[in-house]
């Protein structure tokens, strides 16, 4: 039981990196450490917020 526990621990895991849902939650635990007074946005807030920031310093790559 504690196999199949790990496995699906695994893949909520991996899910969750791959969707991006993990590195909103890095935002939000560290804005609440380093500006506990500020608003936290919203998902979508900080969907759009992510998505001006790649516009604005776009990175290129190689391959």
């Amino acid at each position: 039981m504690s196999t199949v526990r790990k496995v699906l621990g695994a893949l909520r895991w991996y899910a969750r990196e791959l969707t991006g849902e993990a590195e909103y939650d890095r935002y939000c635990d560290r804005q609440r450490r380093h500006h506990p007074e500020a608003p936290i946005p919203t998902r979508r807030e900080y969907d759009v917020l992510r998505t001006l920031h790649r516009e604005e310093h776009p990175q290129s790559r190689c391959c």
